[in-house]
């Protein structure tokens, strides 16, 4: 029987539109949106999301707008909500939710108008722009073609020469790849020269302590342990009235900003002189030639030439604010807007870099990208040593 996902908390709403629906379609339940994306990424196919939140709660536009931007623009958004008047439904037709149903449920309008939203969907998302998810523009990707293509060829000889000097200094594969997250949350391989002896992700968490975006913010060490529920709604005795969830999990958006203050963990990594790196993969950093591999990326249509780097799956996982999700909205890049203000800088902390992220998605352009490669010249000749 076809599905549909319902995302509530409330046992009287799962029970009455489990029973309204009984025949026409299974109701599979979720306490957020961020289970309902680990089961669609499972295998499992929904006709429909039913939220039960009003329209600005955390299950309805901000959830919708998430949905969105991983994908889910085929799928109908339907929301349960208290009370439904004319501001309510203007504010759901502009945001783009397909239906309203106020509450208590009523068992027979839903048995009516569910099915027809589902069929009828497809029709009108087809004649909507704005879900559309994000598209390479045809000028960006024969560019990048062209000049990935052009720097392969002539690059040629000087990947042989690196290859030699890095197999010659230490045992291993000349190239390395590790997995990353790029537009619109998409995984792929990601290619440089292997710039450090083998085994060096293993020892990653040995050095943690020298992790420079977690120094550059001493106090976090003597930060106190945060609860899960503000003082207010344990005092009521009731659920978050202001739920984020993250990691599979619901937590105050109080307590979520305390965590902020104090977290231990940087969503970024960054070591200065990490002596996982061998002397050929110091020099190849710092003049970005480890990065050369990339244009093999960039050919294929995983990245272009231009955009927000693309991060591992352990820095990713960890940018699941709202406000920092839009840099996933923009072309993945071999370089950027914050390669090319902050390289060569020490002083440059996690919510600038996220910050310059956002700054490209907001304002990218096939001009604006030009500019940044010619920036970007002069740029590698600044050392790093990161």
């Amino acid at each position: 029987m076809k599905k549909i996902a319902l995302i509530s908390i409330q046992t009287p709403v799962i029970q009455q539109l489990t029973k309204a629906l009984e025949g026409l379609f299974t109701v599979e339940v979720f306490a957020n949106g961020l289970a309902f994306h680990y089961a669609v990424q499972q295998g499992s196919d929904f006709r429909a999301i039913i939220a039960d939140d009003e329209l600005r709660g955390a299950n309805g536009i901000p959830l919708l707008k998430t949905l969105i931007s991983l994908g889910y623009t085929d799928i109908p958004f339907i929301s349960l909500i208290a009370q439904i008047n004319e501001e309510q439904r203007v504010l759901a037709m502009k945001e783009g939710i397909a239906e309203i149903f106020g509450t208590p449920l009523d068992q027979k309008a839903l048995r009516i108008r569910i099915p027809f939203v589902i069929d009828n969907f497809q029709v009108h998302s087809t004649t909507s722009d704005s879900n559309k998810p994000f598209k390479l523009p045809l000028i960006k990707r024969l560019f990048d073609i062209f000049f990935s293509g052009i720097a392969l060829l002539c690059l040629s000889p000087l990947f042989l020469i690196l290859a030699i000097l890095i197999r010659l200094e230490s045992k291993g594969k000349v190239f390395y790849y590790s997995l990353r997250v790029g537009t619109g949350y998409q995984v792929f391989r990601f290619y440089k020269f292997r710039s450090m002896f083998t085994g060096a992700d293993a020892k990653l968490k040995q050095l943690s302590h020298l992790n420079q975006y977690n120094i550059d913010n001493p106090k976090v060490a003597e930060a106190p342990p945060v609860k899960e529920l503000c003082d207010l709604c344990e005092a009521e005795g009731t659920l978050c009235q202001e739920a984020l969830f993250a990691d599979n999990k619901m937590i105050c958006e109080k307590i979520h900003k305390l965590q902020l203050a104090s977290k231990t963990d940087s969503a970024f990594i960054k070591i200065k002189d990490d002596p996982r790196i061998t002397k050929v993969g110091k020099f190849i950093r710092n003049t970005s030639m480890d990065e050369l591999p990339q244009l093999w990326n960039v050919f294929i249509g995983d990245m272009s030439i231009v955009g927000n780097r693309p991060l591992p799956l352990y820095e990713a996982e960890k940018i699941t604010r709202d406000k920092y999700a839009l840099r996933f909205m923009a072309p993945a890049g071999i370089t950027g807007l914050w390669q090319v203000e902050k390289r060569g800088r020490s002083e440059m902390s996690e919510e600038e870099r996220l910050g310059l992220d956002n700054d490209y998605a907001k304002d990218h352009s096939f001009m604006n990208d030009i500019r940044l490669i010619m920036r970007t010249i002069p740029a590698l000749f600044q050392s790093e040593n990161v």
